[in-house]
């Protein structure tokens, strides 16, 4: 089938893309160095919808391609370069065209077209030039790899190859074109480690230092300084010189490495790392059209596959579900906040005062028991001001100004008179927080929010002594406040919709992913952890040793094990939560006598580190008893999973959130569930595990997998 064939055919199963035009223009060159067609990639909308590759996108570039084809076999033109809309190079294929692919045989035609279109680039009888403008990812790359030669501007903000991050490989010559330009260990880098790294993005100083281009400009002056070093490089004044490749023993390293690197973020979970480095191992000795055929085989095997959908569905999820967060309450409903007080001046407390203070810009207030702390607390957050200083994140101006924000008073009616929210962040106890609220209603105004920051308590009872419990939300934070997205905003009983809606503004403002939930023991996220934990620890009390529940849970790629996590929350913290749990439901979750041991003895977990390898505490290990039922990996792992489903399953029943994909969207910003996996229902669903325990997928078919 020829390339129009292919494109025509995956066009029709794609009807809604946004078309990207190629303008062919023609510029007369600096140093007579001849005529230059400039093809311009252009959706035509502003930035703020970035240009993508579809079939009807790739088939104007073919077109485009016909014309300078023809006019430099007739010598009409010196060279061809392509460059994108203001901002905006490309950003790669347009994966809402991937999600309606039904057929392998159809996934197969998506890359064979885009290559067949990119081929033509590097076929072309003139020299070819891509001058990277702006925010350049995947087969925006990858277009511009297929030139001869490359400019990049130096303000470009994101650069990248992140398809294995979304269980794909770079498949339009990512996999087969870098390693053979930068080496294979840059390589690695760029398509493995920063893609699995959270995405993480090149800017243009970085791009030109791997090698990727061949020259960097400022972006005040890029096209015309990119024209400039093209004719220079035409008239044979500039000559490009690139690394030699390292064939040898360099490149079987550079593979191995980032097989280590794909082991340590998914113990093999998922594919699309290991396929990527199967190619790039795969060109060490071959020519390009094998690397191209691999990368064919590959993009249609894990587009057909359940690990790209959810990836998909994970990345829809964080973009589009996030900034529109479910049940929330009109818009118009928020009151404006002028003014923020945070009970407390602790770390956590700290961190919150900072946020606000950073975010919204407005005066942000602590109080406390005493100077000293209050004091400690203002002090914190003017250190870490200075410690953004110091980094360059902000400038002296900028933060002279938020530390003048942000102060501390003894005095709550001084302090809170005149704010508008104010959170929370004391001691995790119910008679603690009831005391705070009835001092707080004494001395806000009315219409004062009133905000509580705690993991797991009834904000409802929380509330029921006041004389308008109307204004109090749940505002549950994650740890590091300044890192996690996740901010779960809880409605209590008779939580109104205008103290609602302002806690979902500021939410907005603090730049955090907020998911309304409903007012039951510990929310989303810990009550899915805390069962989760629960089942391990119970497990590990039975006599199971902790090496095997390790390693039983590895295949879920989580971003650590389950004993690390427990250190990392505090096992006072964990103790609290499961009691909490246990109180609401005994017959599901229960309290570790171990744990509390652990705690009992001011210990921080079960590990510590000893000549740089972590082995279980002894002192720990004397406290412990254990039972004597031992069970397999494969047990643990069932028994761990079975649990998390049927407390999913309950919560989707309880109206905790309103539909699995929150569940989803809150484990993925608040625990770090693998993005690859989707969140946890597909990951559930695709092994099998929801219809074994509840008799029903947690998702629809198609929804985060292959349509049936």
């Amino acid at each position: 089938m020829s390339t129009t064939e292919l494109l025509k055919r995956a066009a029709e199963l794609f009807p809604g893309e946004v078309v990207t035009t190629a303008h062919v223009r023609h510029l007369d060159l600096p140093k007579q160095a001849g005529k230059l067609a400039l093809i311009t990639l252009d959706n035509g909308f502003d930035h703020t919808k970035p240009t993508t590759f579809g079939p009807g996108s790739l088939a104007k570039l073919s077109e485009a391609l016909d014309q300078v084809e023809a006019e430099a076999a007739e010598g009409g033109i010196a060279a061809v370069a392509i460059t994108g809309k203001p901002f905006i190079f490309a950003v790669g294929a347009d994966l809402k065209g991937v999600e309606v692919l039904k057929e392998h045989s159809d996934a197969l035609a998506i890359g064979k077209g885009g290559h067949d279109v990119f081929k033509r680039i590097a076929a072309l009888p003139v020299p070819s030039f891509a001058y990277y403008n702006g925010a350049a990812m995947g087969g925006g790359v990858e277009v511009g790899l297929h030139c001869t030669y490359r400019t990049v501007s130096s303000g470009i903000p994101a650069f990248s190859l992140p398809e294995v991050f979304l269980g794909l490989v770079p498949g339009w010559g990512g996999c087969t074109i870098l390693p053979n330009l930068i080496g294979p260990a840059k390589a690695v880098k760029v398509i493995v480690e920063n893609s699995m790294s959270q995405n993480k993005q090149l800017k243009g100083k970085e791009v030109f230092e791997l090698g990727i281009a061949d020259a960097i400009f400022e972006p005040a002056d890029f096209l015309e300084q990119s024209l400039h070093w093209t004719a220079s490089v035409l008239t044979g004044e500039t000559a490009v010189a690139r690394e030699e490749i390292d064939r040898g023993k360099a490149w079987d390293d550079a593979v191995a490495w980032g097989r280590l690197v794909a082991d340590a973020k998914v113990h093999g979970a998922a594919p699309a790392a290991y396929k990527a480095l199967d190619i790039i191992q795969q060109v060490k000795d071959q020519d390009l059209q094998a690397g191209f055929d691999a990368e064919d085989v590959a993009l249609a095997d894990l587009i057909m596959g359940g690990e790209l959908r959810s990836g998909l569905y994970a990345f829809n999820l964080v973009q589009r579900r996030a900034k529109r967060p479910f049940g929330a309450p009109d818009k118009s409903l928020a009151r404006p906040v002028s003014k923020v007080g945070v009970v407390g001046a602790g770390l956590m407390a700290s961190q919150l005062a900072l946020l606000f203070a950073r975010r919204l810009e407005v005066p942000v207030v602590l109080t406390d028991i005493d100077q000293e702390r209050i004091d400690k607390g203002v002090g914190y957050v003017h250190g870490e001001i200075d410690k953004l200083l110091g980094k360059g994140r902000i400038n002296g101006d900028k933060a002279n100004k938020l530390k003048g924000l942000v102060s501390g008073h003894l005095d709550k009616a001084v302090a809170f008179g005149d704010a508008d929210f104010v959170i929370e962040a004391v001691f995790e106890e119910m008679g603690v927080k009831q005391n705070v609220f009835a001092e707080l209603e004494a001395v806000v105004s009315p219409t004062t929010i009133l905000a509580t920051n705690t993991s797991s308590l009834s904000v409802t009872e929380m509330a029921s002594k006041l004389e308008h419990p109307e204004r109090v939300v749940g505002f549950h934070f994650f740890n590091p406040v300044a890192i996690l997205p996740l901010l779960e905003i809880v409605r209590a009983e008779k939580t109104d919709d205008a103290s609602l809606a302002t806690a979902f503004g500021v939410a907005r403002k603090l730049k955090k992913t907020a998911v309304l939930t409903k007012d039951a023991p510990a929310f989303v996220v810990n009550r899915i952890l805390t069962r989760f934990m629960g089942e391990i620890q119970g497990i590990i009390d039975e006599g199971t040793p902790f090496e095997t529940v390790e390693k039983a849970v590895q295949p879920l790629g989580l971003p650590m094990s389950p004993i690390a996590l427990l250190e990392l929350v505090g096992p006072a913290i964990a103790l609290h939560v499961s009691e909490t749990l246990h109180g609401a439901f005994p017959e599901r979750f229960t309290v570790s006598e171990n744990l509390g041991k652990v705690v009992k003895a001011g210990k921080r977990g079960f590990y510590i580190w000893q000549d740089g390898q972590q082995v279980l505490d002894p002192e720990v290990l004397e406290l412990l008893t254990f039972g004597d039922n031992v069970l397999t990996e494969e047990q643990v792992r069932a028994r761990a999973l079975d649990a998390v489903a049927q407390e999913i399953g309950l919560m989707l029943d309880e109206g905790v959130v309103g539909e699995a994909q929150d569940i989803d969207l809150c484990m993925i910003t608040g625990a770090g569930w693998p993005f690859h996996l989707g969140g946890i229902t597909p990951y559930l669903d695709r092994e099998g595990v929801s219809e074994r325990v509840n008799g029903k997928r947690f998702l629809a078919q198609g929804v985060a997998s292959v349509p049936a």
